[in-house]
């Protein structure tokens, strides 16, 4: 009896390890369809919703620019035209001056107080290079600035206390340079499953 079961678990084993195989490799061969373009209904991509891009690199395939490089202009001709990089070790900081060389129709984002549209260019593709340190530089300068406007006031009494809400924050991070758009879309580039410390108030409502 011991013997029988042991030979149908094997079988089952067997027939589950063939299913997961041939159902990767019709994924590979659809993924390679596509890319390939043989397929007309992904040709046409609906892009109008899809403002700001970011996308997460793990640090290791950071440093592999040429990679990087590529996908940026496969992003640009699809229609993509604003793209915020960020890695934990800030590698794509350090390299953004030969990333936008080899682009060469890319432009740097910078944000000058409120005015972020300004910086947008349909015409030429936006990018944006964040690392982990401005997340924390964001909320240790948000707060000094929080605590010059309200707590340091020469008309501040104890009973007039400020209640600091989402949007007091939103409204500081913007003032000291750090606010910027929400992605619509945040791609994980590498093995990672997580967003790796991406600033949490550029993704309240981000599609991951």
């Amino acid at each position: 009896m011991l013997r029988v079961l042991r030979l149908v678990w094997l079988f089952l084993h067997l027939v589950a390890k063939i299913w997961y195989f041939v159902v990767g490799a019709i994924h590979t061969v659809h993924s390679y369809l596509i890319s390939s373009g043989l397929f007309n209904e992904n040709k046409a991509l609906d892009l109008t919703k899809l403002q700001y891009l970011a996308i997460v690199v793990e640090s290791q395939e950071a440093y592999d620019t040429a990679r990087v490089v590529k996908l940026l202009c496969w992003l640009s001709n699809i229609g993509v035209k604003y793209v915020c990089l960020y890695d934990m070790d800030g590698v794509l900081k350090k390299s953004k001056k030969i990333i936008l060389e080899e682009l060469g129709d890319s432009r740097l984002w910078h944000l000058e107080g409120e005015e972020m549209s300004s910086c947008m260019d349909p015409m030429h593709m936006t990018l944006e290079f964040i690392s982990f340190s401005d997340g924390k530089e964001g909320v240790a300068r948000a707060a000094s600035f929080l605590c010059t406007k309200y707590l340091e006031d020469s008309d501040f009494e104890e009973k007039d206390k400020p209640f600091f809400t989402e949007a007091n924050m939103g409204k500081a991070l913007t003032a000291v340079g750090c606010g910027g758009p929400q992605p619509n879309l945040l791609l994980v580039y590498g093995p990672v499953r997580c967003h790796l410390g991406f600033p949490a108030w550029r993704m309240r409502y981000t599609e991951i």
